[in-house]
């Protein structure tokens, strides 16, 4: 355990971030699981709703160092693919 005063706050203070960091990890595949079954049940209006909502979602959680750049926009990308050809 810490002993020093600087290293015992920053045990509190990864543990606040890390509490942060799952809660927008959770909404982020929650996000991404509603994108899926919008586009198995091949309703454009929501299909579209529910992907903006997961960038939006997703942007803000790179944004905060959450994830890499690089993995949100390979999700972004996979997603586009498989609306474009249902859109179509």
């Amino acid at each position: 355990m810490a002993h020093s005063k600087s290293a015992l706050k920053r045990v509190r203070q990864n543990e606040s971030r890390r509490f942060r960091n799952r809660s927008i990890r959770s909404a982020v595949k929650t996000g991404y699981k509603k994108v899926l079954t919008s586009i198995e049940s091949n309703n454009k209006d929501e299909i579209q709703e529910n992907y903006r909502k997961f960038v939006s979602l997703l942007d803000r959680a790179v944004k905060k160092n959450v994830f890499h750049k690089n993995f949100a926009a390979r999700k972004k990308s996979n997603l586009s693919k498989k609306i474009n050809t249902i859109l179509k």
